[in-house]
């Protein structure tokens, strides 16, 4: 049976170009080393969405901002069980700030990751972070740091018990007790269960609006803080490129000091070079005039040995 250690993590943890080609190899290696079962079920793992990707990496490089939001969950439903409402307020809006801290974080894990945090992604990752928060207990494969899927989140009956239930701040009138010795009940006291009929009624379609309201609610908050995480990628995003602009005036600048020095200094040597070359010339005439010189000098010599007396 495979064990939940460090193989199995570690191919959690790869970016998700890499784990198609982390799984191959590991069942590989597992079917080489005799471990057939656990190479199958190795095979088998499903390569998570980009969504639930995110969620791994919270999970193993971001544990204590994780645990906090599942330390709400908790706090949550054990407030949920003292029926104290205040409590109850105080362990949701911690709960809010934890998953708002957590889609911040993702947005940073897949932005470093090079992947870019849409709006749908980030509502996605909130949803499943919602889920995981407010679950008692998980599928064997949504477990946290390995999940292969979105988790979905809590519906209406999960979203209808944040609030205390009718039934425990009050209960329906019961029916007048009827003596087993007679055959129907009284007038008064089909009045009686009319009266509660309706009040059960009424209190059930109360609770119901209430439902659907907290319904909205919640998803109008996860949507809020998928925007803020959108909001604040682009803000990063914003400062990254007004960083590169300037880097890149300041090497334009640099750039162009450099060609202006270097534009001086071929103006110098093209100055210089014109000066040399009248020197060169100035030379080479002064030695043309010194082999006519010395031409004529030998000519005369010549000369001057054929007038000799013999």
């Amino acid at each position: 049976m495979v064990k939940r250690d460090d193989p199995i993590d570690a191919l959690f943890r790869l970016p998700l170009t890499e784990f198609i080609g982390a799984r191959k190899a590991l069942a590989a290696r597992l079917k080489k080393n005799r471990y057939a079962d656990d190479a199958e079920r190795v095979k088998a793992l499903v390569k998570p969405p980009l969504s639930a990707w995110a969620v791994n990496q919270l999970y193993w490089t971001h544990r204590e901002a994780f645990d906090e939001l599942i330390a709400t969950g908790q706090r949550f439903r054990k407030a949920q069980t003292s029926g104290k409402v205040a409590n109850m307020r105080e362990a949701l809006e911690a709960r809010r700030e934890a998953l708002l801290n957590l889609s911040n974080l993702a947005t940073e894990v897949l932005t470093d990751a090079g992947h870019n945090p849409s709006l749908d992604i980030l509502r996605r990752i909130t949803s499943t972070l919602e889920a995981l928060s407010a679950s008692t207990s998980l599928a064997a494969d949504s477990t946290p740091g390995r999940l292969t899927h979105d988790v979905d989140p809590p519906g209406f009956d999960a979203f209808g018990s944040f609030i205390p239930s009718p039934a425990t701040t009050g209960r329906a009138p019961k029916p007048q007790p009827v003596s087993s010795s007679k055959k129907s009940v009284t007038a008064a006291g089909k009045s009686q269960q009319k009266t509660a009929a309706a009040e059960a009624s009424r209190r059930a379609e109360r609770q119901a609006r209430v439902n659907v309201a907290k319904a909205s609610v919640q998803d109008a908050k996860k949507a809020l803080t998928a925007a803020q995480a959108q909001a604040r990628s682009l803000e990063a995003a914003q400062k990254r490129a007004d960083a590169a602009a300037k880097e890149a005036e300041k090497q334009k600048r640099q750039a162009d000091e450099r060609l202006k020095k270097a534009s001086a200094a071929s103006e110098d040597a093209a100055q210089r070079a014109q000066s040399i070359a009248l020197e060169v010339g100035e030379a080479t005439e002064a030695v043309q005039k010194a082999e006519r010189a010395v031409e004529a000098a030998t000519k005369e010599l010549e000369a001057s040995f054929s007038e000799s007396p013999k």
